[in-house]
């Protein structure tokens, strides 16, 4: 393990004049992390993909030591998910695979177990993933494809999604809908339950579906990279509503909601994070300490929102 030195930050949002505490972790360099996921109890530790060297990453917050699992001979992995049972579960484009590890027991000898996709399904370019209420793991792959795996009989089955190239961002509704965004298809999808993909078109066209994310209510909030918009699915009603984000050129990357069902986005133009507050229609801005943060998926739990700065190597936390 590697403990790093960690910077406290107080940030006052202006429009709503409230307190939010950011925390920076450093995370050595070389490693090129890109997406977090953090355990669901209060100061549990913090899971995040080292896409640089094939790693996971395990961050303990409260000391701010640092952790790496290595994944496989190739390992690049991009999405990062946590079971209910424990285990931390990686899209490994590198290695074409689904990747589980246990982090119990052992530090030194942490279990890693790779499922790797077909042969016959190519290079997929995996992206991210996603339980759903039935333990099923759903993932994406940019070149084309999402699929299913069910751990507890290691059954895959791998489908080619509408249009093409592009499935990336894919999230769980409370209902246990299954929803995923495609980038270069500029839709996004509900999977049915023989696996077939429902086709939603946002009314904005080519506006570059990335990420997406349930709120309470099921509603589906979507960061469109081309448009600049966050834009909010109603399935109940098959209603759109869109938001543009601050600047000139924005660009919406990550989405996440939280407890409270305020959303939280990434906007790379500006290199800022985005809060949202639907019941107002309004954005606070939250700047990184460094100028190029490039931050990709956003998680969080009760009171906290956690980020990896990709372009900085950091993770940083932002408590409300």
């Amino acid at each position: 393990m590697r403990k790093t030195p960690i910077f406290v930050l107080w940030l006052l949002t202006l429009p709503a004049m409230a307190q939010v505490r950011v925390q920076e972790y450093p995370i050595p360099s070389g490693h090129r992390i890109h997406d977090v996921w953090a355990d669901a109890a209060p100061g549990g530790p913090i899971w995040f993909s080292a896409q640089g060297s094939g790693h996971l990453g395990i961050l303990d917050p409260k000391s701010g030591k640092v952790e790496f699992v290595r994944l496989g001979t190739g390992s690049s992995p991009h999405g990062v998910v946590a079971g209910s049972d424990g285990t931390v579960w990686l899209t490994d484009g590198g290695q074409n695979a689904i990747v589980r590890v246990d982090p119990r027991g052992d530090p030194k000898g942490r279990a890693v177990k790779v499922w790797p996709l077909p042969t016959d399904s190519g290079y997929t370019n995996l992206n991210t993933a996603i339980f759903d209420k039935k333990g099923v793991h759903w993932f994406t792959g940019q070149s084309g494809i999402y699929g299913r795996l069910d751990p507890r009989t290691g059954d895959m089955k791998v489908f080619e999604a509408p249009k093409g190239r592009g499935p990336y961002g894919i999230h769980v509704t409370p209902d246990g809908s299954v929803y995923y965004a495609s980038l270069a298809g500029s839709f996004v999808g509900k999977i049915n339950p023989d696996g077939s993909t429902r086709v939603i078109e946002p009314p904005t066209p080519r506006q570059g579906a990335r990420r997406v994310w349930s709120d309470s209510k099921g509603n589906i909030w979507v960061s469109e990279w081309n448009s600049g918009n966050l834009s909010r699915y109603e399935p109940a009603t098959g209603k759109w509503s869109a938001w543009r984000a601050p600047g000139d050129d924005p660009h919406v990357y990550a989405v996440y909601v939280d407890e409270t069902d305020k959303v939280w986005a990434s906007e790379w133009s500006a290199q800022s994070m985005l809060r949202f507050d639907p019941a107002t229609e309004k954005f606070e801005s939250f700047r990184s300490s460094t100028r190029s943060a490039n931050v990709r998926q956003i998680h969080g739990r009760k009171g906290e929102v956690w980020t990896p700065e990709s372009a900085a190597d950091k993770v940083v936390v932002y408590r409300y």
